[in-house]
């Protein structure tokens, strides 16, 4: 597998080497522009796109692109592991030390990996039962999602009727409002009544001091010749003339003061059955006032109360709930706690058994050392002796290395020369090229009337004499390649 990676991988450095030599040849210009001029001739502009689309084939690079896409993707692994020393060249010109080098993160961290998992197995091992913890704690939930989904229909089927009340409550407290109005117009009337009995009682303590006066004064005036005098007389003449307005005043007849005095009396007497049928009727009023005051009062407490009933009713849902998952943790931490005691009971044997194994270990090891001991000095004694054997052999792979450093001398001038000797080759090459060139820029006007006279046959030798000089260009190249590598 490996070979046929880096087999995969020449390929496609090979590929890529190509391409840029020809794209650098085909960017630097003149000496390509050279090169191409007799193909535009031979070839034709038709041909030579062809040949042009046949370079710039993208499928042709398909294995350079998935060299790229590896060559990311390990990356990018490697740097999660720690390991950023990668580079292209370890896939296009792979080394031993550097593929020692990566296999060996790579074969550190599947070691760590493992060390790791061991020492994590147990603390999966403990949690087996997630789970069906999981899906127990799922159909919890489920549960208490189905409970929330009634209570929020029930109190949906509750709105209707707590928002009658709300209207109830509205309509009764626009009832008393108006109810407080009659009640005030009500006390206003009241008042005024009350106003216009003292005025009544009043007139009728006047009429009453009149009517005793006019008794008191009609004896007097009777006796006015027997009494003597003794005040002055502005006096007398002032009471005389009072005299004569009071009888002006007086009504002759006692049985119509009676009657204006029992007509008085039985209107009084109206007024105070009217006035108590008033109070009887605003005390009625004002009770029926007070007791819708009262219902009132009494739904908006009940109204209160249902309120605080249904919060109270929500806070011991969330008792309810915070109860139930403290339980449960109660159990889950008391499950745990029992499997945390028998662990530490099985930790203590595996300590004993540990310690009894640890001192055979201790016993095996210090006898295992007294062997070895015992070995290491006879293979100390026969590594003595095969050293002793071993000194003239190393006299002649001395002298074997001497040979081989002075064949790397010979190679390496041979190789320098051999590029030299190719340097100049090339550059006899590039002079015929010019020449050929300039040859062929000479004869163009000719060959175009030869073209006309003989045709198809000047434009076969052409097309010949273009395929040597193409043979000749990849020859070049391949040797170029060659010297590289």
């Amino acid at each position: 597998m490996a070979a046929t990676a880096f087999l995969t991988v020449a390929s496609t450095c090979a590929m890529v080497a190509f391409v840029t030599h020809t794209s650098y040849w085909w960017a630097t210009g003149r000496r390509f522009g050279a090169f191409a001029e007799p193909l535009k001739v031979t070839l034709g502009n038709v041909a030579l796109a062809r040949w042009v689309q046949v370079l710039d084939n993208p499928e042709h690079h398909e294995e350079a692109i998935r060299l790229l896409r590896l060559y990311s993707k390990s990356q990018a692994f490697l740097e999660s592991i720690h390991y950023r020393d990668l580079t292209l060249a370890d896939f296009t010109h792979p080394t031993p030390r550097r593929v020692v080098e990566v296999l060996s993160a790579l074969i550190n961290f599947l070691l760590y990996r493992h060390d790791k998992t061991e020492l994590l197995q147990p603390i999966v091992s403990e949690s087996s039962d997630y789970h069906e913890r999981d899906l127990e704690l799922k159909a919890r939930i489920a549960q208490l999602q189905k409970e929330i989904a009634d209570h929020e229909l029930a109190e949906q089927m509750e709105e209707p009727m707590a928002q009658q009340l709300e209207v109830d409550v509205n309509a009764l407290q626009q009832k008393v409002q108006v109810y407080n109005k009659q009640q005030l117009a009500l006390r206003a009337k009241a008042a005024a009544i009350s106003d216009k009995k003292e005025e009544i009682d009043m007139k009728v303590k006047y009429k009453q001091l009149c009517v005793v006066v006019v008794q008191s004064i009609e004896p007097c005036a009777f006796g006015v010749s027997s009494i003597l005098i003794t005040q002055a007389d502005f006096e007398l003449t002032k009471h005389a003339q009072e005299n004569s307005k009071l009888r002006s005043k007086l009504v002759k007849s006692p049985e119509k003061v009676q009657r204006a005095l029992e007509e008085k009396k039985s209107a009084r007497a109206k007024l105070k059955e009217s006035e108590k049928i008033a109070t009887q009727n605003a005390q009625e009023k004002t009770g029926t006032l007070e007791i819708r005051n009262k219902a009132h009062e009494k739904l908006v407490k009940q109204h209160s109360k249902i309120q605080d009933v249904h919060e109270q009713l929500a806070a011991a849902k969330t008792v309810e709930k915070e109860v139930k998952t403290r339980k449960a943790k109660l159990n889950d931490e008391s499950v745990s706690v029992m499997s945390f005691e028998a662990q530490i009971v099985e930790w203590k044997g595996k300590v004993h058994e540990m310690e009894e194994r640890l001192k055979a270990k201790v016993k095996e090891r210090n006898q295992i050392i007294a062997d070895e001991n015992q070995k290491m000095g006879a293979l100390s004694s026969e590594t003595e002796v095969k050293l002793q054997c071993l000194e003239p052999r190393e006299k002649k792979v001395e002298a074997m290395i001497a040979k081989a450093s002075k064949l790397c001398s010979e190679t390496a001038s041979a190789r320098t020369s051999a590029t030299a000797q190719q340097q100049k080759i090339h550059a006899k090459f590039n002079n015929i090229v010019k020449a050929f060139n300039t040859y062929m820029d000479s004869v163009d006007p000719f060959l175009e009337r030869v073209e006309e006279a003989t045709g198809r046959g000047m434009r076969l030798c052409s097309r010949s004499v273009c395929r040597c000089c193409n043979k000749s260009h990849a020859q070049i190249q391949y040797n170029e390649q060659e010297v590289k590598g």
